[in-house]
């Protein structure tokens, strides 16, 4: 009897913790392209360089890709625009 209780509590405390904490996740909620920007932008020049970029990457080779899309001026600098920007292109 003791050990159903246990089992019970243990289930009941760990049902109570997966439910806060999918409480604390904003559902299909993508963070800020402004707070991403500054997170990235590691010396605080307002842009973000390739080597900046490719630091937070989790995959170097298409983050490097990403980069090149966006850096619509082709300067090697993302500007906070360009970055909000994404890769999508302007329409006319």
């Amino acid at each position: 009897m003791k050990t159903l209780l246990t089992v019970l509590a243990a289930l009941s405390a760990t049902a109570m913790i997966a439910t806060a904490a999918d409480e604390a996740k904003p559902e299909g909620k993508k963070p800020n392209p402004e707070a991403r920007f500054k997170k990235l932008d590691a010396d605080n020049d307002n842009a973000v360089t390739l080597e900046e970029f490719k630091a937070k990457a989790k995959d170097p080779a298409k983050a490097e890709t990403a980069f090149g899309k966006r850096d619509k001026n082709g300067d090697g600098k993302l500007s906070l625009e360009e970055f909000s920007a994404g890769g999508k292109k302007k329409e006319s």
